[in-house]
């Protein structure tokens, strides 16, 4: 009897013990499985928080060049409109020292008492100017008595003032003065009293 209960027992003992391994084994790849789990989310984990990293960098480097590029339109198209104003500048420039051979030569021929030659003389003169203002050249205006601004004029020679009003102003205009626009493409020539 005792050997039965002793068999009973040790069989019983064997088999809770091999339920214990196999619980224990359970519980071990449990786990196991929830550690390669945890290895694996913080894999994705950190490969998502990597792509949205990247995704950020290529998000502001896209913005940062539309900005540029936004940039380089907006100049290349402001380069464009001032480049139009100012296409005709060296045509007219070469053409002052004619407009001022005219004037030279009006001033001249009034002298002279043939009214035909005046009249014929100042038509050519007028379309020449006519012509010239429509391509967007003006006269700068100064004349004698003006106050001299030397970002406007130009001065060739000092001369000791006619009167005390005329000091440190403008007595004679040499040579004309002519913009296109905004832009003096000549300053005019004065002479300014001391």
């Amino acid at each position: 009897m005792f050997k039965k209960l002793f068999k009973n027992m040790s069989q019983e003992n064997s088999e809770n013990v091999e339920k214990d391994l196999t619980q224990n084994e359970l519980v071990n790849e449990n786990e196991a499985t929830a550690q390669t789990d945890g290895v694996e989310s913080a894999e994705e984990l950190s490969v998502e928080e990597r792509l949205g990293e990247e995704l950020a960098k290529e998000k502001d480097k896209f913005l940062r060049l539309f900005a540029e590029f936004e940039n380089y339109k907006k100049r290349t198209s402001k380069e464009r409109l001032e480049l139009f104003k100012t296409a005709n500048q060296e045509v007219l420039q070469a053409l002052l020292p004619v407009l001022d051979d005219f004037d030279r030569a009006m001033t001249q021929i009034s002298k002279s008492e043939d009214e035909v030659l005046l009249k014929g003389v100042e038509l050519i003169h007028n379309k020449l100017k006519d012509t010239l203002v429509s391509k967007g050249l003006e006269q700068v205006d100064l004349k004698a008595g003006d106050t001299f601004d030397a970002d406007f004029a130009e001065a060739i020679t000092q001369i000791p003032a006619p009167t005390e009003e005329l000091k440190g102003k403008i007595v004679d205009v040499v040579e004309k003065g002519y913009k296109l626009g905004d832009k003096i493409i000549r300053f005019p020539k004065v002479v300014i009293g001391n």
